[in-house]
């Protein structure tokens, strides 16, 4: 293979075409896939296929749904489904449609190696995983969503590679630097000449999810951890590349950001000039100390006022926004009150604070159908854009645990990690405890992450909740959207009650025009003396045959419209 100037090796094939298999042999004996591979039929050591993307690409458009519209329905591909593929996805489309999903959410979908990952491993980026079906099974479930007026997202990882058969360290160092470390390894080279071939390579791969393929949005994944020190950061570079060359479209851009970086998500004349929004961990965090009163890992940081850190969340999007962060003793995050609701993603469960867990416990194994409820209407009756993780929407109770399907070293290596990542809890301080831990590697623990559509189809609790999530989101739809739509631009707080760690809060957004939206909500057990409520249309009383007082679990939600 002839190298041009720029150092890229290349070779146009006479014969080569759609379907047709190939491989690079490098410095006589390395034999590899494609870096930039479309499809692996065969997994990720194996020839790569030779993909027409363009073919992929529809002749009209789907324009996507406005950014206020979004429910975003988060779910793992392979672990959805008994079937565990695309088509098991889509079979499900009318049911997610129904319950009034406007958008679902792909976790990763890069090939990795084995039968079963979350996805974050990946060592191919254009590689859909063989495991759920073929490019065109996955273009084909985008359609059907599409025709049903679900917008599709995906969730890609550019922050790093995963461990087992990544060749790239082999044969293309300078894809790395040692400038920058990660908790995963060396960082991702984004700097100078040779960073500049990896920025492209990058931006390329988000194009061509959502040009090729349709995909209506990208979520990206600890963006925290892209180390860029150059002029123009990689992650602005790929946001204004993204905007100005798929116009016409509704194109949302998420970030996964520890830092709170609240500038990636300005707005201009109302519109989102990179980001559109940020998941909100502070609000998530702080709910589940609420709800469930843990105080350990990353719950530390909120355990000594998780009223306060809500409220905040509430009204101004983070919790952290330079203040010291307990857990690195290190000021967290920037000034976020002046963005409005939607610029924060909220949500009770996601598959990190699910999949984290030693036992991979929903929210539903751990508290009482009474403050799941509340969890639930607070998160679809807030103005931020919320959030499911699969099952939720019917209190499944079925397990999301880590798993893996490595080999060898690697696979030792993630079974010792799991379990010292847990050794600083009271439960797991013994090497005993710590031994019942899932095996991430082992296949059962794959299989146990199955969603339980039975008993989702036929408990009375699954109906229950199904009905109570439709009808949540059928008031979102009717009544706060179009507030979203108009604009937030104030919003307060009120605290009840005298304990910062449990208690109620008042929290109302106002609109440009005077419309006021009041959610009031008691976390305590106990009850509190009712604030005042703003005059106007009651949408939603979680406990309407209770007495004037608010009582344990109670949330009101009000609305004042200005004529």
């Amino acid at each position: 293979m002839p190298r041009d100037d720029d150092g890229w090796y290349q070779l146009l094939s006479p014969t080569a075409r759609a379907g047709t298999r190939y491989q690079f042999r490098i410095n006589e004996d390395l034999v590899v896939p494609d870096p930039a591979s479309f499809f692996q039929p065969d997994d990720v050591g194996a020839p790569s296929e030779v993909i027409d993307t363009a073919a992929l690409r529809d002749p009209v458009l789907y324009p996507g749904r406005p950014w206020a519209e979004a429910v975003i329905y988060e779910l793992h591909v392979g672990t959805f489904s008994e079937e565990g593929t695309y088509a098991g996805v889509e079979k499900r489309l009318p049911y997610l449609r129904d319950l009034g999903i406007t958008a679902i959410e792909l976790m990763p979908l890069n090939d990795v190696p084995g039968r079963h990952n979350w996805g974050y491993d990946g060592v191919l980026l254009n590689a859909p995983n063989a495991r759920y079906g073929r490019p065109e099974d996955l273009k084909r479930l985008l359609t059907a969503a599409h025709a049903l007026d679900i917008m599709v997202y995906l969730d890609v990882v550019y922050n790093h590679f995963g461990p087992q058969l990544n060749y790239l360290h082999l044969y293309a160092e300078n894809f790395f630097t040692a400038r920058h470390t990660t908790g995963w390894g060396p960082a991702v080279n984004l700097e100078g000449h040779d960073g500049a071939f990896v920025r492209e390579f990058l931006i390329e791969n988000a194009l061509m999810w959502l040009r090729d393929y349709g995909f209506d949005g990208l979520r990206f994944d600890a963006v925290h951890a892209l180390k860029d020190d150059s002029d123009r950061h990689f992650l602005s570079e790929l946001a204004e590349t993204v905007r100005s060359q798929l116009v016409g479209r509704h194109v949302h851009l998420m970030l996964e950001n520890e830092a709170n970086q609240a500038h990636l998500l300005a707005r201009s004349q109302g519109r989102a000039s990179y980001y559109d929004a940020q998941w909100g961990d502070d609000f998530h965090n702080a709910l589940h100390v609420l709800l469930t009163g843990e105080n350990e890992g990353y719950y530390r940081a909120f355990a000594d006022k998780p009223l306060e850190h809500l409220a905040r969340s509430l009204t101004e999007g983070f919790a952290y926004q330079g203040e010291v962060f307990p857990l690195h003793q290190e000021p967290r995050g920037e000034p976020s009150a002046h963005l409005p609701p939607e610029a924060t993603i909220f949500f009770a469960q996601n598959h990190d604070q699910v999949g984290n867990r030693a036992f991979g416990e929903r929210l539903s194994r751990l508290v009482g159908p009474e403050k799941l409820e509340l969890a639930l209407a607070l998160v679809l009756l807030s103005p931020h854009i919320p959030m499911l993780f699969m099952g939720e929407e019917a209190a499944a109770d079925t397990p999301f645990l880590f798993f893996a399907d490595w080999t060898g070293e690697a696979a030792e290596l993630t079974r010792d990690g799991r379990r010292r990542e847990f050794s600083h809890f009271k439960a797991f301080a013994t090497p005993e405890t710590r031994a019942r831990i899932p095996d991430p590697c082992d296949e059962g623990t794959f299989l146990a992450s199955k969603l339980d559509w039975t008993s989702i189809d036929q408990s009375p609790a699954g109906a229950r909740f199904r009905a109570l999530t439709a009808r949540l989101l059928t008031i979102r739809r009717e009544k706060i959207v179009p507030l979203i739509k108009r604009g937030f631009v104030l919003a307060q707080r009120q605290l009840l009650g005298a304990d910062p760690r449990t208690g109620g809060l008042d929290v109302r957004w106002q609109t440009e025009r005077g419309d006021v939206l009041q959610i009031v909500a008691n976390f305590a057990d106990h009850a509190l003396p009712m604030p005042p409520l703003v005059d106007g249309e009651s949408l939603w009383r979680l406990r309407p045959h209770a007495a004037e007082a608010l009582v344990p679990g109670d949330m009101i939600v009000r609305l004042r419209q200005k004529d």
